[in-house]
């Protein structure tokens, strides 16, 4: 058969956006901004400056840090910087080691590690001067999680990237839900079968959580309520508690990747976790789960994409609406009932909000996933919310650029809001 050109872009933008994360990405990206100007430096840091901007210092003040048993940016930028290797990305961290993670404590200690609120319009934005032996390395990172526009020694740029463009009009964006869904229904399994990693990473770091005691023990918790009866252990338990389980490990700082999605990790395990628990509780075949994850991340990378990258709404919700969409494919629904799920999603929890990276983010991906699945058996049984109540409407595209408008413009004074609150605690 041949692949349909617009299908190629769609893998091309699910390998871009559907990638290993260790660590929440926006500490991971202050730390990816230290690793990458120490390395123009050439040699290890006496001081360290970074700059960040207000969405991410609100997702990096209280999140684990993979490997250092600690939360914050300043470890993050510290052991970035003597122990993170760019090359690495979003898993920049991978290799630290005890000695490092010990240095880096030391020169907070010692008040060489400085993280500041940035002077910038942008969303994302990371800067980061290191100084040593009377020379500067900078790096800049900006728009993407992984996107620097800069790298200099002194006065010397040893990089330049243009700004990515995000604002991809409505033209020129290949995405609509009917293109998804088609796309995710009639691709060679051979050319889809990568996702299938994701449901590896995130299937294991779920597993994790439910073993040992990680954060707010959401996920865990949920295992002790069935023991106890307090709980069914039902195919919606089991989707939940698997998402939340891995929420709890990585907002804990667990030094183990999962797959991201739209360059955050709880939306990657929120879009993959509940999909693969009905199949497997549904005996479900390897392609029909692979079909499912693709419909999922694609439709979670769709919505986002009317959002922006960070915001006051929580991106869980986005994710989850992806996996209630997969779930729906799991029971035998098509794209009206696709449709209908993210229907009742928009009117239901579209204004959760995002008041940062921490521990409790496991209740909110809980929440989202059990809002999804009743999204999902509504929509089954042929139930939506009219397109005439709220921020909903009956053009399913129209919909979700209403909750793209919402998120976005909408939130700002919000979001503004919200971050004076936690700097001001």
């Amino acid at each position: 058969m041949t692949i349909k050109k617009e299908w190629v872009e769609f893998i091309t933008i699910l390998n871009r956006e559907v990638v290993p994360a260790l660590g929440c990405t926006e500490p991971i990206t202050a730390a990816l901004a230290a690793a990458r100007a120490v390395e123009a430096l050439g040699v290890e840091p006496e001081s360290i400056l970074v700059q960040v901007s207000g969405n991410l210092l609100k997702n990096g003040m209280g999140v684990g840090v993979p490997g250092t048993g600690m939360t914050g940016l300043h470890i993050a930028v510290a052991v970035g910087a003597l122990g993170g290797k760019s090359e690495l990305q979003l898993e920049v961290l991978r290799d630290l080691t005890p000695e490092v993670v010990e240095a880096a404590k030391q020169l907070i200690v010692d008040g060489k590690v400085r993280v500041e609120l940035a002077e910038t319009e942008e969303v994302l934005f990371a800067k980061a001067t290191v100084v040593a032996e009377g020379h500067i390395g900078t790096c800049t990172i900006a728009r993407t999680h992984t996107g620097i526009i800069e790298v200099t020694k002194d006065d010397e740029v040893i990089e330049s990237t243009p700004l990515e463009n995000e604002e991809v009009s409505d033209d020129s964006w290949p995405l609509s839900v009917s293109a998804i869904y088609d796309f995710a229904l009639g691709a060679e399994f051979e050319d889809i079968s990568f996702i299938l990693e994701a449901a590896r990473l995130n299937d294991s770091i779920a597993a994790e959580g439910l073993e040992h005691d990680f954060g707010l023990k959401v996920g865990r918790s949920m295992d002790e309520d069935i023991a106890l009866g307090l709980r069914s252990d039902d195919i919606t338990s089991f989707a939940t508690r698997l998402a939340a389980a891995a929420s709890d490990a990585r907002m804990d700082g667990i030094m183990q990747p999962v797959m991201s999605n739209s360059g955050s990790g709880n939306q990657g395990i929120t879009a993959t976790i509940p999909v693969t628990a009905f199949a497997r509780r549904l005996g479900k075949s390897e392609e029909e789960m692979t079909r499912a994850l693709i419909l999922s991340h694609l439709l979670a990378i769709h919505l986002k994409h009317h959002l922006g990258r960070l915001s006051a709404l929580c991106g869980a919700i986005l994710a989850a609406t992806g996996s209630g969409c997969g779930i729906v494919m799991l029971l035998g629904g098509g794209l009206v009932e696709i449709e209908r799920t993210i229907k009742n999603m928009v009117g239901t929890i579209a204004g959760m909000i995002c008041d940062g990276a921490k521990t409790s983010c496991a209740l909110k991906v809980a929440s989202s996933v059990e809002a999804a699945i009743n999204s999902a058996l509504l929509a089954m049984k042929g139930t939506s919310v009219p397109g005439g109540d709220g921020i909903v409407d009956d053009d399913i595209e129209i919909c979700i650029k209403n909750l793209g408008r919402l998120g976005s413009a909408g939130m700002c004074e919000t979001d503004k809001i919200i971050l004076d609150i936690m700097v001001n605690k």
